[in-house]
């Protein structure tokens, strides 16, 4: 997912992760560098970058075509035209633009005369109706991406618009610089204007300059940037620059759930306890779910908890006993287990019968993965999202697991608003609750209340099916059980829940319960 080129100095460190930046922080680094360094520096390092790397995506590409905007990532586009000109001679660098060079930035206007003295091709569209090209770059909007005045679009904006939708149509590989044009850089969404008609259907690479952004691994970004490289031109975040989020690119270490570092005098209950309550039965309204209660204690099972109870919200739960697919899970009367001495996952499958029991689980549990139903009941009745909110008082800590349309629930709001700015979102609830938020979708969002949130890089569409967020419940809690923290919990069970289906074999089938079996290996 994210790949760094030469000059890169993040940190690596799988418990900080790597820092994202918002749009006005990075302007902010581009000014305080651009002031310390010789004049067009930064672009030259910027167009130099995006040279290379087209030439390590594209090495025997016989024709390359750049569609540079009316700023200054259409003057990184100018600048790497030279460059690959310089680099490549005999490769046909064709060159579209949304402006004349006269009403160009001073540094874009500079770099598109070394463009034009290195005699690159000036085309005015794409290039397709002349032939193939082997390679797209995408110079046109960068993070600077505004939203179309209203009213009958100017010359710039229909030239803009044009290059922007032959480069969207693309059947070639496209490098993107920066991000998709677009695509706003701190949300991951489209702006209308900008949106494509269709999902993209070429490989996309995006280079990140300077910094990494937080659209490029949520909502839209991940199917619309692809694979994303990085290039801090030199230039690195100084103590000033603080991230508003963090990219997780391995599990955090924390905890002991690998069994290979596991201690070898170490007992079930050195892992914890979880307790499932969920699982409404066919008795209470004809409509069965224990099958979600069932895949979080497999999850638990499989990830490492020491022991796993599960509690069905079934009557009928005590006569399947005998037959419980796995002997290991052992099934509870809800009103025998003691939820005081467990960390417990609550909600999966729960439909209307979780309700009743919500009231005492908050008030007990010590630490609490609230899921699914549960998340709708806390949403439609105030008096139980007012226990939620006292918890942090008690110092039991919970965790949340929506998906968008609980989270809107939650926030009284859309779904469309959550998905709008899904970082904004998750932070809001995290506050809101005094609590640990996991808001799952594309780029899954992790919010505490006195953290930089995370946002995930793993998983793929594989996961969008029924039953995975119940799995990532249990994976969570067993993880938390076991030593991490809830936010550790968290941001590692989103992770891991990711890596699995991002290593799924091609051709094997995929499900729910198969997810979880593999969650250990």
């Amino acid at each position: 997912m994210l790949r760094i080129t030469s000059h890169a100095t993040f940190s690596t460190d799988s418990d900080s992760g790597w820092p994202l930046f918002d749009t006005p922080t990075t302007r902010q680094m581009e000014q305080l560098y651009a002031s310390h360094l010789p004049a067009h520096c930064l672009m030259q390092r910027a167009g130099l970058a995006v040279a290379q790397l087209a030439m390590a995506i594209a090495p025997h590409a016989q024709r390359i075509w750049i569609a540079c905007g009316p700023g200054n990532n259409g003057g990184d586009g100018f600048e790497a035209a030279a460059q690959l000109k310089a680099l490549r001679p005999q490769t046909e660098i064709l060159v579209s633009q949304v402006r004349e060079s006269t009403r160009l930035p001073a540094d874009a206007q500079a770099s598109w005369l070394r463009a034009q003295a290195a005699g690159v091709l000036w085309v005015d569209e794409c290039p397709a109706i002349m032939g193939h090209q082997d390679l797209c770059i995408d110079a046109l909007l960068g993070i600077g991406v505004k939203s179309q005045n209203a009213g009958t679009p100017n010359a710039d904006q229909r030239k803009l618009l044009q290059l922007l939708k032959q480069v969207q149509r693309s059947s070639c590989p496209v490098l993107c610089v920066d991000i998709a044009s677009g695509l706003d850089a701190d949300t991951g969404q489209y702006h209308a204007d900008f949106a494509p008609e269709a999902a993209p259907i070429s490989t996309r690479h995006t280079l990140a300059l300077l910094t990494l952004h937080p659209g490029l691994f949520t909502a839209q970004g991940r199917d619309a940037c692809g694979q994303v490289w990085s290039d801090d031109l030199s230039c690195p975040p100084l103590a000033q620059h603080h991230p508003v989020a963090r990219l997780s690119t391995q599990a955090p270490s924390s905890g002991h759930t690998d069994h290979h570092t596991r201690p070898h005098a170490s007992h079930k209950g050195s892992f914890g306890d979880v307790a499932i309550l969920g699982g409404e039965g066919l008795g209470h309204r004809g409509l069965s779910m224990t099958g979600a209660a069932w895949l979080a204690a497999l999850a638990a099972l499989h990830t490492g908890a020491g022991r796993v109870m599960l509690a069905l919200l079934d009557a009928e739960s005590s006569t399947t006993q005998a037959i419980a697919p796995w002997p290991e899970i052992m099934l509870r009367q809800p009103q025998a287990q003691d939820w005081q001495q467990a960390t417990v996952v609550c909600g999966c499958g729960g439909g209307q019968a979780i309700m009743a029991w919500l009231p005492a689980v908050l008030q007990q549990a010590p630490r609490l993965v609230l899921d699914a139903d549960a998340l709708n009941a806390v949403a439609a009745a105030p008096a139980l999202a007012t226990l939620l909110k006292e918890r942090a008082t008690r110092q039991q800590a919970t965790v949340l697991t929506p998906h968008p349309l609980e989270a809107a629930r939650l926030l009284q709001t859309s779904t469309q608003s959550v998905q709008a700015n899904r970082l904004h979102a998750a932070t809001a609830l995290a506050q809101q609750f005094q609590c640990t938020v996991l808001l799952k979708g594309s780029g899954t969002i992790i919010a505490s209340p006195h953290s930089t949130p995370w946002i995930n890089s793993t998983g793929n569409a594989l996961l969008a099916r029924g039953g995975t967020g119940d799995v990532l419940a249990g994976l969570i809690g067993a993880l938390w059980a076991s030593g991490c923290s809830a936010e550790q919990a968290a941001v590692r069970g989103a992770f891991r829940h990711g890596q699995v289906a991002d290593d799924w074999p091609c051709g094997t089938p995929f499900s729910a319960s198969a997810l979880a079996l593999h969650l250990g290996d």
